[in-house]
């Protein structure tokens, strides 16, 4: 007997067995008793979370002579030749591989014809979104106005792709991620009748891996089940799916918070000895980064031993809140950078020995006061990454003077803005009030640095930090501290409609 993989043969045969999506099942149980069925579907959500299953089940419940509270029986004759697939009223189609023209002409060719058995003749077209753009014209009127002994259920990961025509004349359902704590209640009844043995961190591990997808996390469980004989242990699911162990993971975490480049350099070394994805470990660390940051706001966390969750305690005593941030967004884009490089392993050393290196304020600058011949002594060199403390933040009111602005573009360095950083170090503080700041370009202001604040990113970056600053929305007008003549043009298309003023003084 050919082999059938756990995710087909325990498939749900009724919407009851469903788990996560019981806003979907209870309303078309409740059309199938009522007898209002609609002529058109539209199933949509990620990938394994049960929309093939649904249409399934639906396609045998409409058919059913013998249907059971909105539910097909599975033992007539009807649901007994739709399971075996030998039944020519229940198509299945995938858009991926059938999406021309032609494929939906002959759909609606054969919709003329009555069905051969059953009450009705159901068409399932999986992945719609593949659809070509002449394949869904030629679906338009047939979907609007299909014969009464016609049903179509359409399913897609990526509804955003489907024309709005098509989308008006289905009836959609929206499916949800799986939760963790149904997944796990679902992969019990599976092991219970396999005879698989697992640990309950296991369960959890995979349920968590799976981020919502049934058909995922019993795929996991498959292969962990053909590995081993014995126990299913949270170390066997790691290492099948190439997560690398968590002493690696607290390694690299751990060296990063105090700043320790050598113990850093090493653990990337084991991982990459250890024959592990750096793209999964780097995943990895970021989510440690963030139970750390979740431990310490609420001190509770899941799926960790107490061991685990005694080391990280340790590390979150040693952050602040702020830090912890910090880290995980400036590992979110180192993770961006080597996604599709394929110098991954430079590139990911380089960026862990970025976070860890302290950063330097650079010593102020000397300011001659106009009008006096007295120069503002610079300020000390310091090397802290400390946070600026509440109370001797900058405010509108006292950002006056040049080393409090100077702070204000040092947290931009701080946060891994270094184009943003560049371009405003040289620049001065004049003309301010509660409502509008004047930075000054003291070397000039180039139009690489207008170019530099018309890019939304920067744009949102430099509104951020002021606010962080001041607490409030702060007008900003640019000055070229070379200019002669000081001829004021407003600044429109980069700071449009985010309430942020800035004027540009050539």
């Amino acid at each position: 007997m050919a082999y059938t993989a756990l995710y087909r043969k325990f498939r749900p045969l009724k919407f009851e067995d469903m788990v996560g999506q019981e806003h979907i099942t209870k309303t078309l149980k409740n059309q199938i008793m009522a007898e209002r069925v609609g002529h058109a579907y539209l199933f949509n959500g990620g990938r394994g979370t049960g929309k093939t299953t649904t249409a399934k089940i639906l396609a045998r419940a409409v058919n059913c002579l013998n249907p059971q509270n909105g539910e097909p029986c599975n033992e007539c004759e009807i649901c007994k030749e739709i399971l075996s697939g030998s039944l020519t009223d229940v198509v299945e189609m995938d858009a991926a591989s059938n999406n021309s023209v032609d494929d939906i002409r002959a759909i609606r060719d054969e919709v003329n014809f009555l069905p051969t058995k059953a009450k009705y003749r159901v068409y399932i077209i999986d992945e719609v979104h593949m659809l070509s753009t002449g394949a869904f014209n030629a679906l338009l009127k047939t979907l609007e106005e299909p014969p009464e002994h016609v049903k179509f259920i359409l399913a897609t990961t990526e509804p955003q792709k489907l024309p709005a025509t098509i989308l008006s004349r289905c009836q959609r359902f929206d499916y949800k991620k799986i939760n963790d704590e149904n997944v796990v209640k679902r992969l019990k009844i599976i092991c219970a009748e396999s005879n698989i043995k697992i640990t309950d961190e296991a369960l959890k591990t995979i349920a968590v891996l799976s981020e919502g997808a049934m058909r995922d996390a019993i795929s996991i469980l498959e292969r962990c089940g053909q590995e081993s004989a014995d126990e299913i242990t949270v170390d066997l699911v790691k290492d099948l799916v190439g997560l690398p162990s968590l002493q690696y993971v607290h390694k690299v975490a751990k060296a990063i918070l105090e700043n320790d480049e050598m113990v850093a350099l090493q653990a990337i070394d084991d991982v990459i000895n250890d024959g592990k994805d750096l793209y999964n470990y780097l995943w990895e660390v970021i989510k440690y980064v963030k139970d750390i940051l979740v431990y310490k706001s609420t001190q509770k966390l899941n799926l960790y031993s107490a061991d685990e969750l005694k080391a990280i305690q340790d590390l979150a005593e040693k952050a602040e809140k702020t830090r912890l941030l910090e880290i995980i967004y400036q590992l979110s884009e180192l993770e961006n950078r080597i996604k599709n490089s394929t110098q991954k392993t430079i590139l990911f050393q380089a960026g862990i020995l970025k976070i860890c290196m302290k950063p330097i304020i650079p010593m102020a600058q000397p300011q001659i006061v106009k009008g006096q011949q007295n120069i503002v002594q610079p300020q000390p060199r310091r090397d802290t990454v400390s946070p600026v403390p509440e109370q001797k933040r900058p405010t509108a009111q006292n950002v006056q003077k040049t080393e409090d602005w100077q702070q204000i573009v040092e947290n931009l360095k701080k946060s891994g803005k270094i184009r943003l950083y560049t371009c405003l170090v040289n620049t001065t503080v004049d003309k301010l009030n509660d409502q509008t700041w004047e930075v000054v370009f003291t070397n000039g202001l180039t139009d690489f640095n207008k170019r530099i604040l018309e890019e939304v990113n920067n744009r949102n970056d430099l509104i951020k930090a002021i606010a962080m600053a001041t607490g409030k929305e702060i007008n900003i007008r640019l000055r070229d501290g070379k200019a002669k003549k000081a001829e004021s043009t407003t600044q429109t298309s980069a700071f449009d409609g985010l309430g942020i003023d800035i004027n540009i003084i050539d």
